[in-house]
């Protein structure tokens, strides 16, 4: 019989950051999103930077995490998440996050041939999707372990 419910756990270098059981989990796949279901083929895969994102056993959408790379395990009935950083919503100080979105824009705006391009565009990345997961779910529920 497959199982309903699919384990989700978050771990970061510092800490784990959540294990909730879901019906469903988004996860931002170094080339895409990528949905998991209960009974999803096993695979391992690498993350990107983007929001991570699942249903909780009630079908509500419960949590919305920022992601900085890392990888994915997927089994038939868990993922485990391994992210440099994994960031709730109500975690994120915006006026931060908008400040070093501003200045990576204004740097990679700049033209200055002295730029590392891929340090500066990861710069922006991970700015950008901290401002847009904290701005959409600000004041959303969330779990925590």
């Amino acid at each position: 019989m497959l199982s309903e419910s699919i384990e989700l756990v978050v771990v970061t270098p510092g800490k784990q950051q959540l294990r909730q059981s879901a019906k469903e989990v988004q996860l931002p796949g170094a080339d895409g999103h990528l949905g998991v279901l209960p009974g999803h083929a096993p695979l391992i895969t690498e993350l990107g930077i983007g929001e991570l994102s699942y249903h909780d056993m009630s079908g509500k959408e419960s949590a919305h995490l920022a992601i900085i790379r890392g990888f994915a395990e997927v089994l038939g009935d868990r993922v485990t998440v391994l992210a440099e950083t994994a960031e709730f919503a109500a975690e994120i100080d915006l006026a931060r996050a908008e400040a070093a979105l501003a200045r990576a824009q204004k740097r990679l705006a700049s033209g200055d041939s002295n730029i590392d391009w891929d340090r500066a565009t990861v710069a922006l990345q991970r700015a950008l999707i901290r401002v847009q997961v904290a701005r959409k779910y600000r004041g959303a529920p969330h779990s925590s372990p």
